[in-house]
């Protein structure tokens, strides 16, 4: 390929991509499509599937936490039941908590950006296609890792803090806790490799002109998890990788008779712990910022106090972690300083929900179906948010600390907060991934069943708490004074798995029968929506040239001098390409050559999870065997078979930026 400056851009009749039938198109599309069938089933590195199956498994991995918690409601529902065991309710409880954290609640998000942030960012693909693919597989392969134990009765038990020294080999002699260390390590490998693809993605697949004030929310949100990704995940990793070593080599970190440290193992959880809880968030957030705007027929007010309180959220978020642990016997200045923080971190998220507020209240909403989950995502953020800061409170926090209190926030923070805005942007960008429209009427039906049986469901937890029933019992006396709020719980779980399934029904049904949908159903304003709906396999025709914050809506604003080129624009089309810019000001960089379809990201993810199985059934020959095979993976997949950049010469910016 030729970089001149002098050469003129390559123009397209249609917005965003070459006429249907065009040799452009042809031709792209034959560098880019997927071979189909199986084999391409297990080698793509497209984006947009990747982002499907992330969908798709967090959802099945949700429904499976749902069975969990429902047939926990059961139990619960009457006093002294026996539907479950002791043991079984603790392996119920434990495996219900490690589906919907890091089964569910992180993964969901992951197919959310996955899938639209080149589309967002005006490029072709992620930074790294291929390791994006093994974050998949990673993921999809703990998750079985832990739920294979399920079937013979060793599943996790200790709960998703795992507490030692009862998680200690002493005190659990079984493979439960050795499954859950091992699937957590498997598991952080799939968190951090994806979290340094979105980084990088973010900061050098930028379309031209998309300067670092004009991405979306969304994108802030994920870049913030992604960056606290890289610092905590490693932290918890170590601590279960710790604990293993304990409990099958005799080591005594944790031990407290041979001078180990069990509250060290409560501060590298919660050093994971509580970031992690605006992981979760902050994505989800990002949802609402970018998509309520739509429906609201105005930008988000606020943009830049929201995207400086995204990052002010994470980076307090890491210096809270021991207001887990203020009944633990800490010094008062520690309590003291952490309580304060804890208090403080609401001032960022206040920020948020103000915006979102002003931003309905000086738009024209809309009221459809996801306009509801974003407005009801609001009022859920500000329970869960209130009990929070509440629970900052040293006093308080002693004596609502192991009750029932705590799990009502816990769920208002970890499922309301993530799960309302998820079903809001399904809704949203259903059109953009199938290219159909879903049914409106059931859609409202299912908001308002899930609205009502969340609230049913959780709320009487905050009252089960502060009448002192504690966290994680299988049962309790009829004489507790807990009959009437347990039953309006259990109650409440099922009319929201209820709504959820309606939910899920509408998804399916609109697969087959929802109406076409047009490249932009919602008249929204980011980039995404100017391609056709589903997308290309190479999304854009050409590259576009951003000029403002709102480049589908330009017009309409009267935003700026300049307008978005999104029919003229950089046409890479010499195998799979796409275009690097700089960090901060995305000027065009380097011409990125980027890698085709490839089975290994899926055998290094086979055999890197055989290897925590070999290590788990202690079958050391067989896990030296699958380290070989990953280590031939790794071979095949750096094995060098053409040149990964081209430079674009630089040029003077009175003369603008170079054309390809």
């Amino acid at each position: 390929m030729t970089d001149s400056a002098d050469s003129p851009l390559i123009r397209v009749p249609e917005m965003g991509c070459a006429p249907l039938g065009s040799d452009a198109e042809i031709r792209l599309a034959g560098l880019w499509e997927t071979e189909p069938g199986w084999r391409g089933w297990l080698s793509t590195v497209d984006h947009k599937t990747i982002g499907l199956r992330y969908l798709a498994t967090a959802f099945i991995f949700l429904l499976l936490g749902g069975i969990e918690a429902l047939i926990m409601r059961l139990q619960l529902a009457q006093p002294d039941q026996t539907l479950l065991t002791p043991e079984q309710y603790n392996q119920l409880f434990t495996m219900h908590g490690v589906t919907m954290i890091f089964l569910y609640a992180l993964p969901v998000l992951s197919g959310f950006s996955n899938y639209l942030w080149p589309l967002m960012l005006g490029s072709r693909d992620m930074a790294f296609p291929r390791l994006n693919a093994l974050s998949y597989w990673l993921f999809l392969f703990a998750g079985l890792f832990l739920y294979a134990s399920f079937p013979l009765g060793q599943a996790p038990d200790g709960g998703w803090f795992n507490y030692v020294p009862l998680t200690g080999r002493l005190y659990d002699t079984g493979p439960n806790i050795d499954v859950y260390a091992l699937g957590m390590v498997l598991l952080g490998i799939s968190t951090t490799v994806g979290s340094i693809n979105f980084i990088v993605t973010l900061f050098r697949l930028r379309a031209p002109g998309m300067s670092i004030d004009r991405v979306p929310i969304l994108v802030w949100g994920t870049l913030t998890a992604s960056v606290a990704n890289v610092f905590a995940v490693p932290v918890v990793s170590l601590a279960f990788f710790m604990l293993w070593l304990d409990r099958q080599f005799g080591t005594h970190f944790f031990d407290v008779v041979n001078g180990g440290k069990p509250m060290l193992w409560q501060h590298l959880f919660w050093m994971f712990g509580h970031p992690w809880v605006y992981v979760v968030v902050l994505p989800a957030m990002g949802i609402v910022s970018d998509a309520l705007p739509t429906f609201c027929r105005r930008p988000l007010v606020g943009y830049a106090p929201v995207a400086l309180s995204t990052m002010a959220t994470m980076l307090l978020g890491f210096g809270v972690w021991v207001h887990h642990m203020f009944a633990t016997g800490l010094p008062t200045l520690a309590l003291s300083f952490f309580g304060a923080t804890s208090m403080v971190i609401s001032i960022p998220s206040a920020v948020a929900v103000f915006a979102w507020i002003a931003t309905i209240w000086l738009g024209r909403p809309v009221f459809n179906t996801p306009f509801l989950f974003f407005a009801g995502f609001v009022l859920l953020f500000v329970i869960g948010g209130l009990s929070g800061v509440m629970t900052a409170a040293v006093p308080l926090d002693f004596q609502l600390n192991e009750t029932y209190f705590i799990v009502a926030h816990l769920h208002y923070v970890l499922l309301g907060i993530n799960v309302f805005p998820v079903v809001g942007g399904i809704y949203y960008w259903f059109p953009k991934f199938f290219g159909r429209m879903m049914n409106e009427t059931l859609g409202k039906w299912s908001f308002w069943v899930m609205f009502i049986g969340f609230n049913a469901g959780f709320f009487p937890m905050h009252i089960a708490g502060l009448l002192g029933m504690p966290r994680r019992i299988y049962t309790y006396a009829p004489n507790m004074g807990w009959n009437t709020v347990n039953l309006i719980t259990s109650a409440g779980s099922f009319v929201f798995a209820l709504g959820l399934l309606l939910f899920l029904i509408n998804v399916l049904v609109s697969l087959r029968r929802g109406a076409p949908a047009t490249e932009n159903p919602w008249q929204a304003s980011t980039l995404e929506w100017a391609v056709p709906s589903p997308p290309p396999a190479y999304n854009f025709a050409v590259i576009p040239v951003v000029a403002s914050r709102h480049p589908l809506w330009e017009d309409w604003l009267d935003e700026g001098a300049g307008r978005s080129s999104l029919e003229t624009g950089y046409l890479l089309m010499e195998g799979r390409e796409t275009l690097g810019t700089t960090p901060l000001d995305a000027r065009p960089d380097v011409i990125l050559k980027m890698p085709e379809d490839s089975y290994a990201p899926f055998f290094l993810g086979l055999f890197s999870s055989l290897i925590f199985a070999g290590l788990l059934l202690h079958a050391w020959d067989f896990a030296g065997l699958m380290i070989m095979a990953s280590g031939l993976s790794l071979i095949a997949w750096l094995w060098p078979s053409k040149a990964l950049v081209q430079r674009v010469p630089a040029v003077k910016p009175d003369k603008g930026v170079a054309h390809v």
